[in-house]
């Protein structure tokens, strides 16, 4: 995602809205995404090959260990983007293609802060190992 941005909107991150959120549009919308774009509703081989929560903590994560091991610290910038490269491509399935996977960090740990009452007791430890500002 992120190749097609118009008007500040990634257009990929949009479409894949759209098709795995297929049962709440309306039938109109449906019906033009099917027939004037040609975009179908996601498939449920699909649907279950999607990140769960623990697989995209774990992807936070090490983005936020990778940038504690570079810089020292966990002091990161708002706009701060990592590029983590992960075993198995960039979803960490056997059959992704092989990449960098793109993290928001700074966007991530401000929601972290944001939630951290509301976080499993784990994930404080994790980033408190790694000097997390709260």
């Amino acid at each position: 995602m992120g190749d097609v941005v118009v008007q500040g909107e990634d257009l990929g991150r949009r479409v894949t809205a759209q098709r795995f959120g297929w049962e709440q549009l309306p039938p109109v919308q449906q019906w033009i995404l099917e027939n004037t774009l040609k975009i179908t509703p996601a498939q449920e081989s699909e649907r279950s090959a999607k990140r769960t929560q623990d697989a995209k903590w774990a992807l936070n994560l090490a983005a936020a260990r990778q940038f504690h091991t570079r810089e020292g610290h966990l002091r990161v910038p708002r706009k701060r983007v990592e590029h983590l490269e992960t075993e198995n491509g960039p979803t960490g399935r056997q059959d992704s293609a092989d990449g960098p996977v793109v993290v928001k960090l700074g966007t991530r740990l401000d929601n972290v802060r944001k939630r951290a009452a509301k976080l499993p007791e784990q994930r404080p430890a994790d980033l408190d190992e790694l000097g997390m500002r709260w």
